[in-house]
């Protein structure tokens, strides 16, 4: 595999807080938090690199999260996420694509089309998609996560510059310069003006 077709697009998370209080007050107390106490230790295994000791505890989430909530809720488009995710990380591709578009279904359906959690998971299937050189199936996914982002949040948030710079970096790897340029400008501009100039994440968009 090429240097280019190994290069990783950053990935983007949900915070929980998405998920919690929407439905919720009729859910068992217990039942709620086993699934938030295992998710918070597969985001911390995840967090660390620990990926192949997270994955039989992400699965138990992900059933949890069927059982408690329902097959079509947050929670479990959340986990869902979150299982690709360290698939994703492995180079487990085929395992995790499926996750991915189940977990797009779900939050297209509960929030809407253009929903930023809706961006968060084009982003990954996205991502997961150029990692295996499928260039033209992760173009249009990095563009609508893109105009999503730039709707919700205006076009100065620092996810409009990861989402940017994710489209940059896969036009870059085929060889598109200059459509990749202005990405990285505009993304640098976004980073230097909301973190200042000495971020670490200056550095990286700079680089």
């Amino acid at each position: 595999m090429s240097q280019n077709r190994r290069r990783m697009s950053s990935v983007m998370t949900i915070p929980l807080i998405v998920v919690l209080g929407l439905s919720f007050g009729s859910i068992a107390l217990a039942q709620e938090a086993r699934w938030q106490a295992l998710y918070d230790q597969v985001e911390a295994l995840y967090q660390q690199g620990k990926y192949r000791e997270a994955i039989p505890l992400a699965k138990e989430a992900l059933k949890v999260a069927e059982h408690t909530f329902g097959p079509d809720h947050q929670g479990v488009a959340l986990s869902l996420n979150r299982l690709a995710m360290l698939y994703n990380a492995q180079g487990l591709y085929g395992d995790a694509e499926p996750l991915f578009k189940r977990s797009l279904e779900i939050y297209e359906k509960a929030l809407g089309p253009d929903h930023p959690a809706v961006a968060v998971i084009l982003n990954n299937l996205a991502g997961l998609y150029e990692a295996q050189g499928r260039y033209a199936e992760a173009e249009p996914l990095y563009q609508r996560a893109l105009a999503i982002l730039e709707k919700a949040l205006g076009p100065d948030h620092p996810d409009v510059a990861t989402s940017l710079n994710n489209l940059a970096g896969l036009y870059k790897a085929q060889g598109r310069y200059a459509e990749a340029e202005p990405l990285y400008k505009r993304a640098l501009a976004i980073l230097e003006k909301t973190l200042g100039s000495d971020h670490p994440h200056v550095a990286k968009s700079l680089n």
